[in-house]
């Protein structure tokens, strides 16, 4: 098959919160990266709350390809990706974190890596051998903790489920997205998840590149008394438990399912509709 006979739209959506400092120069990379590579593309950067100048600042860049959008209260990073996901046209459509810690010259890899595989989702690996990533072994035991429990929970073979730079085929999401319910800290696995369960297996890693400041970080060393990790690990058994005992991303489920219009999109509901 010839895929460069094929002209695809890519769609990367860029979540935002509180990055009025970086939010042009993180576009202006992206959008950068993504002229030099072989498709056609949109930005659609979405501002999770407007708490400081983000929006203002973003929406001072004035290129076609790129679109704002965003809403008053902060709702979490997989609520902002969801509503961007709602809003894009293109065939593949990934996500990057704006900050930049992760080099946006990944997102080309991984599309690469998208046709390489014919995969349904590729997603960016800090444990792929070939990323370049330096993080403190406290941090490294804990994503392989991690990676083991997902592992035996779900059955996803990725080291990586957390990095914030993916690509997925759209119709992964169209069947997907309606039937989530986290919007916070696991939404990445929720994600990975349904979509293995509803048949979309071709899940491979992709090497990033993160420059990140860990002193920054608000994780401590004592991992399971961080309330984000205590969070993450809550949630993660929660999608283990609806899936398996509840079976809410079941298509019997459908009928839980309802329009939300900030979304723009269906919705999964239930007891932990709040995340």
């Amino acid at each position: 098959m010839l895929y460069f006979e094929q002209i695809m739209l890519v769609s990367v959506i860029v979540p935002a919160y509180k990055q009025q400092k970086t939010i042009k120069d993180d576009i202006r990379r992206i959008y950068n990266v993504m002229t030099k590579t072989r498709w056609d593309f949109e930005i659609i950067v979405v501002v999770d709350g407007f708490q400081d100048k983000t929006y203002e600042n973003a929406c001072e860049l004035k290129l076609s390809e790129v679109t704002v959008v965003g809403y008053p209260t902060n709702r979490g990073k997989g609520y902002a990706v969801r509503y961007g996901m709602a809003r894009a046209v293109g065939d593949y459509i990934a996500f990057i974190d704006s900050g930049m810690d992760i080099d946006p010259n990944g997102i080309s890899m991984i599309l690469e890596h998208m046709e390489w595989y014919e995969a349904d989702i590729i997603v960016g690996s800090k444990g792929h051998p070939a990323s370049k990533v330096v993080y403190p072994w406290w941090r490294k035991m804990y994503s392989k903790g991690y990676y083991a429990l997902v592992r035996i929970l779900f059955g996803i073979k990725v080291r990586d489920t957390q990095t914030g730079l993916k690509v997925y085929k759209r119709e992964v999401l169209e069947k997907v997205l309606p039937r989530l319910v986290v919007k916070k800290f696991a939404f990445d696995i929720e994600l990975l998840s349904v979509a293995k369960r509803l048949g979309f297996k071709r899940i491979y890693e992709a090497p990033v590149v993160i420059t990140m400041d860990y002193k920054r970080s608000s994780f401590t060393r004592l991992l399971f008394l961080d309330p984000e990790i205590q969070r993450i690990l809550y949630d993660t058994i929660s999608i283990f438990y609806r899936m398996h005992f509840l079976k809410y991303y079941d298509d019997n489920s459908r009928r839980k399912w309802v329009y939300d219009k900030e979304l723009d999109l269906y919705v999964n509901t239930g007891e932990v509709e709040n995340k």
